[in-house]
């Protein structure tokens, strides 16, 4: 008896064997002198008259001809696909992680729905920002963020400072230099605060996404290797159809 896998191994092909002949059939179908035929012969007046031979051409093509053709090619296609559909209707299997099943019985069908959120998943987890590793960070629970160790800086102020380079005589005023001094005149008191995640967290996530895909895959796998009972509905479709 066959297996689920081995339908879905043979569908993609047969899918397209089956395309191929109904669209060669179309084109076919199409062209008018294929289906044309024609049988004439000639006879003169009298017996002394030019004898000439008879001519005829065959039909190459016959509607009711291409009707069998594309109902034999799809009738492979829908047996196929039948089988596949009727089989994922009892295909199922657990999804069990570090032996937790986390899902009963999950039909084949969600598994493949659930393994693509996952993937996505897998991707916006692997995205998520991450604190500054050049930080020492502790979780403040009134902000509900992390924050980092309160930082002191002073705050300085320019003052213009005279430096007497020379004293003033009765000769000469004194000689006197203007620069500026910095002065401390405050203190800023620094605390950052984030709203992102430690590294260790998001590469916790990411571990127990990847868990649950390798988990979601086996029991796909295990679903599919349901066995099939064959389907035959293309025959009565199409007995109905071109009969």
């Amino acid at each position: 008896m066959a297996k689920l896998n081995q339908i879905l191994a043979v569908e993609k092909g047969v899918k397209a064997s089956s395309q191929r002949s109904v669209t060669d059939a179309y084109h076919t179908i199409q062209k008018a002198p294929l289906l044309s035929g024609l049988s004439r012969t000639y006879q003169p007046i009298d017996d002394e008259g030019e004898q000439l031979p008879p001519e005829s051409t065959r039909v190459q093509v016959k509607g009711e001809q291409v009707l069998a053709d594309v109902a034999k090619a799809l009738t492979r296609l829908f047996d196929v696909t039948a089988t596949k559909d009727w089989t994922n209707t009892v295909a199922k299997a657990d999804v069990v992680v570090d032996g937790q099943t986390l899902i009963e019985q999950a039909p084949v069908t969600f598994l493949l729905f659930l393994e693509k959120q996952l993937t996505d998943l897998h991707t916006f987890v692997s995205k998520l920002p991450t604190l500054d590793p050049a930080e020492t960070w502790t979780f403040d629970d009134n902000a509900e963020a992390w924050r980092t160790e309160q930082v002191k800086t002073t705050r300085t102020k320019k003052v213009p400072r005279n430096h007497v380079l020379a004293e003033a005589t009765d000769k000469h005023p004194a000689q006197v230099q203007v620069f500026t001094e910095d002065i401390v005149v405050g203190y800023w008191t620094k605390t950052a605060f984030s709203g992102a995640l430690p590294a260790r967290r998001v590469n916790e996530l990411l571990a127990r996404v990847q868990k649950l895909q390798d988990a979601v895959k086996y029991a796909r796998e295990e679903a599919n290797g349901t066995d099939v009972e064959d389907q035959q509905v293309g025959d009565a479709v199409f007995a109905y159809l071109f009969s």
